[in-house]
């Protein structure tokens, strides 16, 4: 006979299920983190400044990243910048915004006070000018970005730039541990103005590790065993249980350490990308 699951007893694991993403989803966590800085861009020197921030007391791996700017003067087409994670993770914020052929000097707008999102409906901070754009008091460009994403050297001809499509975003963080030193590098690379980096932030939100799912779906799975929830042939709604309870544990004993492996596994993989 097939197994089966009554209606009450299916109503009762439809609520259960429900209370466990519930669990599921409320894990996820945002930790955001200011971070003041105010220093002078060396002014045409490629060497730039580099900003270490020892980041720690976050739970899981990183879901999604975003990242805020704040930096004021100069021209925008002289600034580059990077960010690289504490295990792993890199993408180009920044290069030289707006240096095509026929403007080799880029945007002369004087500073950035945005955030950078690759899910932003603005996908790509390099042509700025060429969409909807704001302007502060101050003239920085505002609002939310996709990073630039140019893999390439700064100092490059402008026919490069034309010809290399973005392809680092922050993207690259997903899934990566988020505690330890994450370096913001920034660069004015062509002189001629002051850039002063005023702050820059970082915000990160965090699931828990697949272990993590796997210790709840135990957990679910047996406690639907001990209610008698789960059930052969023609037992009674709650009949004795124990034969399934039974049979469950010994395949969760099974399948634990194929998923701890896995887990291992994606670790290692980061470990070894760094």
């Amino acid at each position: 006979m097939e197994k089966c699951i009554p209606k009450m007893a299916t109503l009762r694991v439809a609520g259960v299920l429900i209370c466990l993403w519930t669990t599921i989803v409320s894990a996820q966590i945002d930790y955001s983190f200011a971070l003041p800085v105010n220093a002078a861009l060396p002014d045409g020197n490629a060497s730039g400044l580099a900003l270490n921030a020892n980041l720690t007391g976050m739970d899981g791996s990183i879901a999604k990243l975003t990242i805020s700017l704040n930096i004021s003067g100069g021209f925008n087409g002289d600034l580059y910048g990077t960010l690289a994670g504490p295990n792993g993770g890199f993408t180009v914020l920044l290069n030289r915004a707006g240096v095509t052929t026929g403007h080799a000097f880029g945007y002369s707008n004087t500073g950035f006070d945005v955030t950078f999102d690759d899910a932003a409906s603005h996908d790509n901070i390099h042509f700025y000018q060429d969409l909807s754009y704001d302007l502060n008091d101050s003239g920085q460009l505002t609002g939310t970005w996709g990073s630039d994403g140019r893999f390439i050297d700064p100092l490059s001809a402008p026919a490069v730039f034309d010809a290399t499509q973005p392809n680092l975003s922050l993207d690259s963080f997903k899934g990566t541990d988020p505690n330890g030193t994450w370096t913001l590098f920034l660069a004015d690379v062509s002189g001629g103005g002051q850039s002063t980096v005023i702050n820059w932030g970082v915000t990160i939100e965090t699931v828990p590790e697949p272990s993590t799912y796997a210790l709840l779906g135990t957990g679910l799975a047996i406690f639907l065993a001990r209610k008698g929830m789960i059930q052969r042939g023609g037992a009674s709604e709650r009949g004795d249980s124990r034969d399934v309870q039974k049979s469950l544990i010994t395949r969760l004993v099974r399948l634990r350490p194929r998923l701890v492996r896995v887990d291992c596994r994606q670790k290692c993989q980061q470990e070894k990308a760094l």
